[in-house]
């Protein structure tokens, strides 16, 4: 039986609850703290991100599933709210992906998406993508459902075939993947609000909404896009595209003053960072153990 107090239950009843679930992007345990703290219901663990801050690559399908789930894995263990992550194409064939989901499950994460495109894959927002046949992904689809031993493990499936094959293809293949067992569909790119709307009055699942600044969909806010009928929004990139502009910002400052002094506002200081990571809960647990030591008499 599972634990109603796992992290793919709560995210079941997320599911079930009124209201948007939004869900920004995390790329390490960091980001993820500041995410929970910040109040947001669940974290999502962007591919993306794994990519360029953990391995050093673009989102060109470079990282392999260990090293994904590895991520996941740290990212699941250092948040209590759920897990979104990326799990790319599942990593190969039906076999693969079965592995894939055990994997992800055993990272104790709460849902993933798995996506049609062809491997290698590439970022969604990007040119020249290609999906594999429909019937491929179905039965990815189904191996994916099947393997999972947590019926609580929400599967997203992603559709990368808008911008490839067009809008009537990709309609048969999210009717084919819920058919065949996916618990929410990601149709990524859509390219206007009308489109948006189109795709959230065609189905009765969970529809999730993938909001990349600079990328190729409209920036619709949380609460419009609950309006129009999506049930998740991930913020995939805004973390470390912002990271990128401070820390280029900071070292260009260094380069050219010789100090940090000048940008300490935008700072937090090495205390408040470490409070983040839980430090004052950690040194009092440290000092209730010594403390029962002193009392035992050892």
């Amino acid at each position: 039986m599972v634990n109603s107090n796992s992290a793919t239950s709560r995210f079941r009843q997320l599911l079930q609850q009124p209201g948007i679930i939004v869900a920004p992007g995390a790329y390490d345990c960091l980001t993820a703290r500041i995410i929970q703290q910040a109040g947001f219901p669940a974290v999502y663990m962007t591919g993306a991100g794994t990519s360029v801050a953990s391995l050093g690559y673009p989102d060109l399908g470079l990282a392999t599933m260990t090293e994904m789930t590895a991520n996941a894995a740290s990212i699941a263990a250092s948040v209590d709210v759920p897990v979104i992550a990326d799990a790319d194409t599942g990593y190969g064939g039906v076999l693969n992906v079965q592995r894939t989901v055990r994997e992800y499950q055993r990272a104790g994460v709460a849902a993933i998406h798995i996506e049609d495109q062809e491997f290698p894959k590439r970022c969604g927002h990007l040119d020249d993508k290609r999906v594999i046949p429909l019937e491929d992904m179905v039965r990815k689809v189904r191996a994916a459902v099947d393997a999972r031993t947590d019926d609580d493990l929400t599967i997203i499936v992603r559709t990368d075939a808008l911008a490839v094959t067009g809008w009537d293809d990709t309609m048969r293949r999210c009717e084919a993947y819920v058919e065949a067992g996916a618990d929410a569909l990601f149709v990524e790119a859509l390219r206007s609000p009308e489109e948006a709307q189109r795709v959230t009055r065609s189905f009765d699942v969970p529809l999730l909404y993938n909001f990349v600044e600079s990328g190729k969909s409209p920036l619709i806010p949380a609460d419009e896009l609950e309006r129009l009928g999506f049930k998740i929004v991930i913020f995939p990139g805004s973390a470390f595209m912002t990271v990128c502009k401070a820390v280029a910002d900071l070292m260009q400052g260094l380069k050219e003053f010789g100090t940090t002094a000048h940008l300490m506002d935008n700072m937090v200081g090495l205390t408040e960072c470490f409070e983040m990571m839980g430090l004052s809960q950690m040194l009092a647990q440290d000092a209730r153990y010594a403390e029962q030591e002193t009392l035992s008499g050892n």
